[in-house]
């Protein structure tokens, strides 16, 4: 039983979530106006889409590669020593694109950059954040950085929008740089929690690290069905998201502005569904239940969402926000209790790769798709694909994927 004393919000927790918000507002600012001004400038839904997908590039095979490494490394001189690259690349691109105006080969080079970096940065940042949430409040602080990006998105995507419209790009850029700049100055005041080893990290344990991992989830189907559907419908998604902005753009009775506020919808209904979650736990046996629910409305409202006249959109995004969000605690409370502790940063670097490729085999079909056929056409197809997915690697085989979503957390003895 937890002491009355002890509280989530700690100093380090504080610092964590302060410097987490500073970052998603960079990033928000920087995304959705560079993703506009592709399209605006190319008019080509393919380009659009191959911009996203040369960022999700470096996600391929390098989490594989670099996990074990960031596994035995400290995380806090990964996490400040990136913030300031990260910064200073913003400079350099800001500096650029104030000079030299827009270059499609340049953002392409520059969106690869940002995307092997943080390969590095969410690497070492989800193995050093269950750290810096005290003992006894898992739950709670999950459900905290849950919410970050979501209300970050609300408050940003019509900001962004904005900005867009009234300033330069290479002024967002620097914008962004200063925000991560002040990031680190947060980050510094965090405590390592890390102890240095003496122990010789050897080629040999690196290639046995990563075979390791590769054979623990050989025979965990259920882990395998879970995060091969999340890789399809996050995909298809990314897709659907493309057509959107897209159909935004070329539709008269629509605009990048109400776009922003489509996503802030969405981002709201993330935002009430974890706190639903802080303050009200699912039953493990009633997880998997709901999870197939929520998987089958979801993947339903992603199909007609281009179909709707505006005010059901903006219903659409916030009840797939909000059940989106409690299945994904719900998916995350799951599985981390499921998998050994020494397992999670490599699976996870694992499905990080089944996820990347996911995301650029659908965004790469999307974007041929939308210069062949109607935007809202290919949308419905992805919608539809995600479903018949889900009915194929969540709800048949039940019998390994339900005892997953009812693990509780595993002790040594197990």
């Amino acid at each position: 039983m937890r002491n009355k004393k002890e509280t989530l919000w700690t100093k380090d927790f504080s610092c964590i979530t302060v410097a987490t918000i500073l970052s998603a507002i960079g990033g928000e600012a920087m995304n959705l106006p560079l993703s506009l001004l592709v399209f605006e400038e190319t008019q080509s839904t393919f380009l659009a889409a191959l911009l996203l997908i040369c960022g999700m590039l470096p996600d391929v095979i390098l989490p594989i590669l670099v996990a074990p490494v960031i596994d035995r490394g400290t995380k806090k001189k990964w996490i400040v020593g990136l913030d300031v690259l990260m910064a200073l690349l913003y400079v350099a691109i800001g500096a650029w694109a104030g000079q030299y105006g827009f270059n499609y080969g340049i953002y392409i080079l520059f969106v690869f950059v940002v995307g092997t970096i943080s390969v590095f940065y969410r690497l070492s940042f989800s193995a050093w954040y269950p750290d810096l949430i005290p003992v006894g409040f898992e739950q709670k602080g999950f459900a905290v950085s849950g919410t970050i990006y979501p209300i970050i998105t609300i408050c940003m995507a019509p900001i962004a929008t904005f900005l867009y419209e009234k300033i330069s790009i290479s002024i967002l850029f620097y914008l962004v740089a200063g925000l991560t700049l002040l990031s680190v100055l947060v980050e510094l005041c965090i405590r390592e929690t890390q102890k240095t080893t003496s122990e010789t990290y050897t080629f040999f344990r690196y290639v046995a690290d990563i075979k390791e991992g590769f054979i623990y989830l050989k025979k965990e189907h259920g882990v395998r069905n879970i995060y091969t559907y999340m890789s399809i419908t996050s995909g298809a998604s990314e897709g659907v998201a493309v057509m959107a902005q897209a159909y935004y753009q070329t539709q008269p009775w629509l605009s990048v502005t109400m776009l922003g506020f489509l996503k802030s919808a969405e981002m709201i209904g993330r935002v009430i569904g974890g706190a639903v979650q802080y303050k009200w736990e699912i039953a493990p046996k009633k997880r998997y239940a709901f999870t197939k629910m929520v998987y089958s409305v979801y993947d339903t409202m992603d199909g007609f969402l281009l179909f709707m006249p505006y005010p059901l959109m903006l219903l659409n995004r916030f009840l797939c926000g909000t059940l989106g969000s409690m299945s994904a605690t719900i998916r995350s409370v799951a599985i981390q209790s499921y998998l050994p502790a020494h397992m999670r940063a490599r699976v996870q670097a694992l499905f990080g790769v089944v996820f990347a490729i996911g995301g650029i085999f659908f965004q790469l079909v999307a974007g041929i798709l939308g210069e062949m056929m109607p935007y809202r056409m290919v949308a419905f197809l992805l919608g539809m694909l995600t479903f018949t997915s889900m009915i194929f690697l969540i709800v048949i085989p039940k019998k390994d994927n339900a005892p997953i979503y009812a693990a509780q957390r595993i002790t040594e003895e197990q």
